[in-house]
């Protein structure tokens, strides 16, 4: 009896892709037998081997906006000293991959001299802002993350080269209220203050149950209105965060007279000592002034600045303002306490013991 031969099956091209083909190969070779790690200096990290394999990782702060130019200097540099070996950490840090000492002085000065870059990012330093789309790319932003993090990033220059804080800090930057740049030590959130203002004779561009379904708190629902098909927004249900918007161009959410910067605090995803962690409102009501946003940066150099004076080595920030309590944190940056900072949302019992495992 005849059989049919088997087909081959086509290569998987969904999911995460195998990364263990891209790693160097002697990282690949002790991959899991580690002995230990050390920093040999801001931005640089040894790993040695169960077996006696040394191997060095140099970090460098990158624009994560990158042209094909600035893409191929790169590869060029990883090239000539890393044998073609590189990656982008999640907070766009580029980490170039060693095996010799001796290459790593040479290494850094091409990338401090061709690609011009700064080496740091390890240890008790700041890392690189990890931020959302912001003007170039997003279609709901209402303020540029990308802008704010090249305002930031040269304020706090010294404290990315240099591990003088009293643990790592984390600071993302978000366009939007949905807070793409997630869970941070210090995030900077635009904030609208207003529902959608809602043009009807539009909105028929919309797929409005899809609009309807993404709201989070269920406050829009269908209407009819000179006759044709529409959407109406509950105010009294509305949190504004301008998920709508982001489905329906007609439900336009961003005011530039009225739309502020908040900042929050405490957020990690490391589930070292107290766990994973929300952020916690610090101040808000900052002017949305681009292109250097100086009240944003000044009271980020708050945080920081109190952060410095009186946390202990290798306490994160939500960890040193849980120790010195939320009353010294205000007096110390000089932020006003208000209504806002309570959390009365009508499901605030959930965020009260919430962490990536959620318990009620």
């Amino acid at each position: 009896m005849a059989t049919t031969p088997t087909k081959k099956m086509a290569p998987r091209d969904n999911g995460a892709p195998d990364y263990k083909k891209y790693l160097h190969p002697l990282m690949l070779k002790n991959y899991g037998k580690w002995k230990y790690h050390e920093k040999v200096k801001p931005g640089v990290l040894k790993h040695v081997a169960e077996g006696g394999d040394v191997f060095y990782t140099v970090r460098a702060g990158s624009p994560r906006t990158l042209s094909v130019d600035m893409v191929r200097k790169i590869c060029d540099v990883a090239d000539k000293h890393c044998h073609g070996f590189l990656r982008f950490t999640t907070r766009c840090n580029i980490e170039f991959q060693v095996t010799s000492l001796e290459n790593v002085e040479l290494l850094i000065n091409d990338i401090n001299n061709v690609l011009g870059f700064p080496v740091g990012g390890t240890g008790n330093s700041i890392s690189n802002i990890i931020h959302t789309q912001g003007w170039m790319h997003c279609n709901l932003p209402g303020t540029d993350a990308a802008g704010s993090v090249k305002a930031l990033m040269d304020m706090l220059f010294e404290d990315f080269i240099n591990e003088r804080l009293p643990a790592r800090v984390k600071i993302s930057t978000s366009c939007c209220q949905i807070n793409c740049g997630g869970q941070a030590d210090i995030a900077i959130n635009l904030q609208h203050h207003q529902p959608p203002k809602i043009n009807h004779n539009n909105m028929q561009i919309c797929e409005l149950p899809k609009v309807v379904a993404i709201c989070p708190v269920a406050a829009i629902r269908p209407a009819t209105v000179d006759g044709k098909s529409s959407l109406e927004v509950v105010e009294e249900k509305c949190m504004y965060c301008g998920a709508c918007h982001g489905q329906c161009p007609s439900m336009e959410i961003r005011d530039p007279e009225t739309d502020t910067l908040a900042i929050w605090v405490g957020g990690k995803s490391a589930s070292t000592r107290g766990g994973p962690s929300f952020m916690k409102l610090a101040t808000f009501g900052l002017p949305n002034n681009p292109p250097r946003w100086p009240e944003v940066g000044d009271a980020v150099r708050r945080i920081l600045d109190a952060y410095k004076e009186t946390g202990k080595d290798y306490e994160r920030i939500g960890e040193w303002i849980d120790r010195i309590g939320w009353k010294r944190f205000f007096e110390m940056t000089g932020f006003k306490f208000t209504k806002y900072h309570i959390d009365t949302y009508r499901f605030a019992r959930t965020t009260f013991n919430t962490s990536t495992q959620v318990r009620l």
